[in-house]
């Protein structure tokens, strides 16, 4: 069977956590502050929090925002529930904007359009999570400048967009945003086993995303209430959580992140190969374009003239692991209590009962895409 997606492993990445394991401290050591300064290299932000997952990383941020009950937060529904979670762990509500049929990114017109509805109703929301699906950037640019009047803050759902960019800086550089997430899980641009991040510019965030990262708890004297009783003294002063990253987790993760930009290029240059040879079925496929080059972390097709339960079922028997990306949040039964329902955001709910996603991961080999190719238009013609 060949797999939507894999991690690539190699003989470096083990040797850098075996490192860790023989010779240094396992958490708390100096290994996740230097996977932090590497992450802020690369994609150019100024500051980086590690944390346990990129769940973990949402809701830090969310708080960090001040995200609290009785606040709205908004997402798309076309994403995994965690990007919609995040806001009711916060004691927050949650709503949604549709998706771009092309993009399959938030839908700037409707977004213009809610933001408008809102402020006349004053319920604009505190918080607006922006999903780069696949590892295609929304139009952060344009969000902005719809966005910055109300002083909403933006959060980056960068899951899948790590290596990607966006008007030639890297996603995650925060360049149009106050905060942006980062996955490490196995199927990612880059893995840690589980792991995330949280990237911004801004020091007043920074300092808060660490407080709620690691215990509401500070060795930083000037934010103390009263003396310090030693050197060995802290206090917490927020309620945070425990979701620090480990050093072994951190040391693949920084092992993985020197061979992120390979990554990606055999990423899009299996996109590529798709792209051409699927040209003649009857899908739709991925866009492509100018302003922004994808991460690829999924290659999602959409059905156009086929069931697509069938079609999945036959290519898993002839070998071909396709998956499908995602159930929309609204639909699932738990966020039916909030009164969503079948209909409310119609193009996500479109693109839900027609995609599949195809193979897509660095160590696919020609023979493995050549059979995924060869597959669908047996099945598909």
């Amino acid at each position: 069977m060949i797999p939507y997606g894999k991690h690539l492993v190699d003989e470096d990445d083990i040797d850098a956590v075996v490192d860790v394991l023989r010779n240094q401290f396992l958490t708390q050591g100096t290994v996740v502050p230097q996977f932090e300064q590497a992450l802020c290299e690369y994609t150019k932000a100024k500051h980086c929090v590690a944390v346990n997952s990129a769940t973990s990383g949402l809701h830090v941020a969310c708080l960090a925002a001040g995200v609290v009950a009785g606040d709205s937060v908004w997402t798309v529904p076309n994403s995994f529930v965690a990007s919609a979670n995040c806001a009711l762990y916060c004691g927050a509500s949650i709503d949604f904007v549709d998706i771009d049929p092309d993009t399959r990114n938030i839908d700037i017109d409707a977004l213009e359009q809610k933001l408008l509805n809102a402020a006349n109703l004053n319920r604009l929301p505190k918080a607006l999570i922006l999903v780069h699906f696949s590892g295609l950037s929304c139009d952060m640019q344009a969000i902005h400048r719809l966005t910055q009047v109300y002083s909403i803050v933006l959060i980056e759902d960068a899951a899948h967009g790590l290596g990607g960019s966006y008007q030639q800086s890297k996603i995650g550089s925060c360049v149009y945003s106050d905060m942006t997430v980062l996955s490490f899980h196995p199927v990612k641009s880059i893995t840690s086993a589980e792991g995330g991040a949280v990237l911004t510019n801004q020091s007043q965030l920074h300092e808060k995303l660490k407080l709620f990262a690691k215990h509401g708890v500070t060795k930083d004297a000037s934010q103390y209430q009263g003396e310090s009783h030693g050197p060995w003294y802290y206090q917490q002063i927020e309620l945070g959580y425990n979701y620090r990253l480990s050093d072994m987790q951190a040391a693949l993760g920084l092992s993985q992140l020197k061979k992120l930009d390979v990554f990606i290029q055999k990423r899009s240059e299996l996109a590529k190969v798709y792209d051409k040879e699927l040209a003649d079925l009857p899908l739709k496929l991925p866009i492509v374009q100018t302003q922004s080059q994808s991460a690829w972390h999924l290659y999602m097709v959409e059905l156009t003239q086929h069931q697509r339960l069938d079609v999945y079922q036959q290519l898993h028997n002839k070998g071909v692991g396709v998956n499908v990306h995602y159930i929309p949040i609204h639909l699932q039964p738990f966020y039916q209590q909030f009164g969503f329902k079948q209909g409310d955001f119609p193009v996500s709910e479109h693109f839900y009962q027609n995609a599949l996603t195809l193979p897509l991961f660095p160590s696919l080999t020609a023979t493995e895409q050549t059979k995924v190719i060869d597959t669908l238009h047996q099945v598909l013609l």
